[in-house]
């Protein structure tokens, strides 16, 4: 599944599904195939959001923070992170926010 998220307020996002899937219950979304974030709920979601790109770089921090007390290699990001992934919507959702516009996917 590709989501593609559209707002008045900005250029669309596009992610690939699992990326849109991890996203969406970022915010308490069942992914589904069509869906709309109402501009009133914004804030929370952009708050939902940014804490769980915070939790998730907590977590490999402390991956990096063990490794590097037990004399290990210290471990890489594999592949994109979600904070890469992420970002572009909360950037598209913070316009909408701004504008008063929705954001929608799948319609």
């Amino acid at each position: 599944m590709l989501y593609r998220f559209k707002s008045k307020a900005g250029a669309d996002v596009v992610m690939l599904g699992d990326s849109g899937n991890d996203v969406l219950r970022l915010l308490g979304r069942a992914p589904a195939p069509q869906g709309i974030l109402e501009s009133a709920q914004l804030p929370a979601l952009i708050q939902a959001l940014e804490a769980g790109v915070a939790a998730d770089e907590a977590q490999f921090q402390q991956a990096v923070d063990a490794a590097k007390a037990a004399g290990d290699a210290v471990p890489r990001r594999q592949g994109v992170s979600l904070r890469q992934r992420a970002w572009p919507l909360r950037e598209l959702m913070v316009r909408s926010q701004k504008e008063g516009a929705d954001v929608v996917w799948g319609v």
